[in-house]
């Protein structure tokens, strides 16, 4: 295991490095002088242009900007926002816990229901249980995020009166956001768990496992199941990602603080540090999920890691 664990890692080494030149590119790609729009909105000199381009390292060549910005991201150090003058890394800090916290309480609800009505739809195919989780999918497949979000507003905010509609604080403002975001993912895990555990359960060796006498329940849980989710956790990695993203309009609509609002706001200010610094986090921490999805491949099923 020590080894494929190496493996895994050293192959993470050059997907960062990509992100980190992608990243950094940002600034240097986008149309016009990046300095003049980040103080569009003010009247400024030219000696004052100077000034924040010499600060930004923005006159210097692009091989000595791009090893100072990674020394400086190895570092912790992501530079100045442009607005608010305190460090990147400490924008991002004060903002990471409620989107993480946001995050992974949406992908465990995505888990808990899709999961669920993925082994129940395949314990009893064309049946009501299986068409109803076929419209659920279909429902959590179409319904943008932003708009489930209005509803859960509508219905359990303003009518019954049970959950905050905005704001952060405690686990009552984050029972609707995690909802919002965890029932669009849970239809695309129950659709993907149904046709997996529907292929595991035609395979022999589950055949061979009820000949023996074993309680359904344990045929289902210790054999069948952990082979079936093998795609599951694929999807897991990836919606981790998406719900990082996702986070950006669900934060904005239940008026969450967090990551989403905090880069949205950023592009709008045209803080284009703040920006590189956010972008840069989240394309790492996808990198590092979908790292942990691939050590969970050699856990779920050992040949993998032998290979």
């Amino acid at each position: 295991m020590g080894i494929y664990t190496l493996r895994r890692f050293v192959w993470a080494v050059p997907v960062v490095f990509g992100v980190s030149v992608l990243v950094f590119m940002m600034l240097h790609l986008v149309p016009g002088d990046p300095v003049k729009m980040m103080l569009s909105e003010f009247q400024t000199t030219q000696e004052q242009l100077d000034l924040l381009r010499s600060q930004l390292h923005l006159d210097e060549s692009l091989p000595k900007q791009y090893a100072r910005f990674v020394w400086g991201a190895l570092h912790g150090d992501l530079g100045y926002s442009i607005r608010t003058k305190r460090p990147v890394s400490r924008e991002i800090t004060d903002n990471l816990l409620p989107t993480l916290e946001l995050a992974s309480l949406g992908l465990l609800v995505a888990a808990i229901m899709g999961i669920g009505l993925g082994i129940l739809a395949a314990l009893k195919p064309h049946s009501w249980v299986d068409a109803s989780s076929s419209v659920f999918a279909l429902l959590g497949i179409s319904m943008p995020s932003f708009w489930l979000g209005l509803l859960m507003i509508f219905a359990f905010s303003l009518h019954l009166k049970l959950f905050p509609a905005t704001g952060g604080g405690d686990l009552k403002h984050l029972v609707l956001p995690a909802l919002t975001l965890g029932l669009t993912e849970s239809a695309i895990i129950a659709r993907l768990t149904r046709s997996s555990m529907l292929e595991v359960l035609r395979q022999e060796y589950i055949v061979v496992a009820r000949s023996k006498g074993l309680r359904e329940s344990a045929v289902l849980l210790r054999h069948a199941l952990k082979n079936a989710l093998i795609p599951v956790v694929t999807i897991f990695g990836l919606q981790f990602g998406r719900l990082l993203a996702g986070a950006v309009v669900v934060e904005t609509v239940f008026g969450r603080p967090g990551i989403g609002r905090l880069i949205v706001e950023a592009i709008i200010n045209k803080d284009f540090p703040l920006v590189q610094g956010i972008v840069l986090l989240v394309s790492c921490t996808y990198v590092l999920v979908n790292l942990i999805v691939d050590l969970a491949y050699g856990f779920l099923d050992p040949r993998i890691r032998y290979d």
